[in-house]
């Protein structure tokens, strides 16, 4: 008796995954992380309060590394720190004044920063 992912396989002309398989695993196993794209690289981490109505943020910039892992490492460091933030062209944006949590933690990663 067919399965019914061949039979909408067959249908529309798909190679479905078996059971047991996923998109993970058809992902690139050896995706590099934010650490190893850096290539010792300095990182600087400064206090910013320009166009934000006085609201201080953290940021992390001159990170050499692509979105996916700019993600992965912004959202590590929300987690640490407790609070928000985003990610986006080669900058994490912390929100507070987080320095010196997020300068530990990144060196305790490896990163050289300033």
């Amino acid at each position: 008796m067919e399965d019914w992912r061949e039979k909408l396989g067959a249908a529309f002309g798909l190679d479905l995954p078996q059971n047991g398989e996923t998109d993970a695993a058809q992902e690139n196993p050896e995706r590099a992380d934010a650490r190893s794209q850096q290539a010792g690289e300095v990182v600087h981490v400064m206090l910013d309060k320009k166009g934000r109505h006085g609201k201080v943020a953290t940021l992390v910039t001159d990170l050499k590394c692509d979105d996916d892992a700019l993600k992965d490492l912004a959202r590590e460091l929300k987690q640490l720190c407790g609070v928000g933030g985003s990610a986006r062209g080669g900058e994490i944006l912390i929100q507070g004044d987080q320095r010196d949590k997020v300068m530990t933690h990144l060196r305790t990663m490896g990163f050289k920063v300033k």
